[in-house]
C-alpha cells in the first residue's frame, strides 16, 4: 500500500521592510518602548528635536535593516543612503546613493542600508523625521 506524503509549501521568511511605517513600528520590531526617548534636558532647546530625531532614525534604520550592519572595513560592500536637497521651495528627497571605495560619508554612518530600495523607502516614509534632524528651528 502506497502512502501519500503531504508536500508543504516552503514559506519565504524574508522580512518585508515596508511593514515599518512609523517609529512605533520600528520600536515594536526591536522590542523597544517608543516612549523611552533620550533625555536631552541638559541640551539647549534648539538642539533637542534634531537629537531626538537622529535617535529615531537610527532605530528606524536598525529595524528596516533587519540584522544587516554596514562593514566599514569592506570597500566592496555597497552602503545606500538617501540624498536630500534643501531648496528655497522646501526640503525634498532627491535620490539614493552609495559609496563603496572610500569611507567619506555625507550622513551618519549608521543611517545607511544594503539596498537603494530601502534607502528610498526610508527617505519617503520618514521625511518628517529627516526634516527635524536636518532642519531644526
Amino acid at each position: 500500500m502506497k502512502t501519500k506524503t503531504k508536500k508543504t509549501a516552503k514559506i519565504d521568511a524574508k522580512f518585508d521592510f515596508k511593514t515599518i511605517k512609523t517609529f512605533e513600528d520600528a520600536c515594536t520590531k526591536l522590542a523597544l518602548d517608543p516612549t523611552q526617548l533620550p533625555d536631552v534636558s541638559m541640551i539647549p532647546e534648539e538642539f533637542r528635536k534634531p537629537i531626538i530625531n537622529a535617535y529615531k532614525l537610527m532605530i528606524i534604520y536598525k529595524a528596516i535593516n533587519d540584522g544587516w550592519a554596514p562593514d566599514w572595513s569592506d570597500a566592496d560592500q555597497y552602503k545606500y543612503y538617501p540624498y536630500f536637497r534643501v531648496l528655497s521651495s522646501g526640503f525634498g528627497f532627491s535620490h539614493s546613493a552609495y559609496y563603496f571605495t572610500y569611507t567619506n560619508t555625507h550622513v551618519s554612518s549608521r543611517l545607511c542600508t544594503d539596498t537603494s530600495e530601502k534607502a528610498m523607502y526610508i527617505a519617503e516614509q520618514f521625511k518628517a523625521e529627516y526634516q527635524e534632524y536636518f532642519l531644526y528651528s
